[in-house]
């Protein structure tokens, strides 16, 4: 087969230099994506940045558009489909590294409003891979989980899952892990309205994760100025890079949409779109090429001197602390793009050893996924 004339997004980790294996690659980043520079490429490597639909893809020759991110929201399938433009994602590539980012934000505010996890009830909405990830970490802390998710339950049966207005009344934390679907039995754009923060039956800690448009921004500042949420953590925003001022003030946690960018997840969704070109033009090349994954700074992670009860939040916030994030947002919101752009990549708790853990803290540390473990 010939060679491919391949565009990618010049942000996306790990690919320059082995996305080259399958032909000619041109470099550019997502918000320079248009109709004119991908006219004549067969593939497309992409992130959400920008939106494909027939504005941008009218009149090329693209075959195959891989996303180097667990959703498809940015691609207009049914126009694809019905052009025979194949288009792929990288379902799950990043579910660990979101639910680092939770557990850090939780173990964040835990501190901040002098609440014990153990004691809490957090309420998951949309349990797929990041949402079953979530579930695992927040039981290995100790919480009780409510479980959301219609379409699951509707296959699988009620069994494990209740409904939104049983979380909205019996939880203490909310954490959003839905698609973004603006149509259908399932629509989950502006799920979070007006109506779903009158009906909270407690405070709670408010958390999204997932897309930005699940929840109606106007609607949240509203509810925290009401006083009708605890806590408030923001990594996906509506109108993104142009996010919401006064939410941006008002939250405790403001990240920019950075939750599963660690370099486990990024090194994992080009290693799926790789393959994924691989598959599609029956190319056969095995191995392919990849690009090692860096290490961090510092892998050793030493408690010595820190009290038991403060071991688990130290050890977490050593692989990824967002209180900082949250100062630099706050501080430049007009750089919201170009922090998601040159973000440096964390690595996930597997990367790290821990040392001089007390037991019962070491054994959670294990639970959850960290290193080694010496005494």
């Amino acid at each position: 087969m010939a060679k491919l004339n391949i565009l990618a997004d010049a942000h996306i980790p790990y690919l320059q230099g082995v996305a080259e294996q399958f032909g000619e690659v041109e470099y550019l980043p997502g918000n320079q994506f248009t109709e004119g520079s991908i006219k004549d490429k067969d593939v497309l490597i992409v992130r959400t940045v920008t939106h494909f639909g027939e504005e941008i893809l009218n009149g090329s020759s693209v075959k195959l558009i891989c996303s180097a991110t667990i959703g498809y929201d940015h691609i207009d399938t049914a126009y694809c489909d019905a052009r025979q433009i194949a288009w792929r994602a990288a379902p799950g590539c990043n579910a660990d590294s979101v639910e680092q980012y939770l557990t850090a934000s939780l173990l964040y505010l835990a501190r901040k409003y002098r609440i014990d996890l153990k004691d809490k009830t957090i309420g998951i909405v949309g349990v797929g891979n990041v949402g079953s990830r979530v579930d695992k970490a927040c039981r290995k802390l100790g919480m009780r989980t409510l479980l959301n998710d219609p379409p699951r339950a509707e296959k699988e049966g009620k069994g494990a899952f209740v409904d939104l207005d049983r979380v909205l009344r019996e939880a203490d934390i909310i954490t959003l892990h839905t698609p973004l679907t603006k149509s259908g039995l399932y629509k989950t754009h502006h799920l979070a309205d007006g109506a779903f923060f009158d009906g909270l039956g407690k405070k709670p800690i408010l958390i999204n994760a997932c897309r930005g448009g699940v929840v109606d921004n106007e609607a949240w500042a509203r509810a925290i100025k009401a006083g009708k949420i605890l806590g408030s953590v923001i990594d996906c925003w509506e109108g993104e890079p142009h996010i919401h001022p006064e939410l941006l003030r008002l939250v405790d946690i403001a990240t920019p949409h950075v939750a599963g960018y660690s370099a486990d997840g990024k090194w994992t969704a080009t290693k799926m779109s790789l393959e994924n070109i691989n598959e599609f033009f029956g190319i056969g090349i095995a191995p392919i090429e990849l690009l090692p994954i860096h290490k961090p700074d510092n892998p050793l992670i030493d408690l010595k001197g820190i009290s038991a009860g403060e071991q688990l939040a130290a050890a977490v916030r050593a692989t990824y602390n967002p209180e900082k994030e949250t100062i630099v947002l706050k501080e430049n919101p007009d750089k919201f793009y170009y922090f998601r752009s040159n973000y440096p990549l964390r690595r996930e708790y597997k990367a790290y050893r821990v040392k001089n853990a007390d037991p019962s803290v070491a054994e959670i540390l294990r639970k959850l996924g960290f290193g080694e473990i010496e005494n």
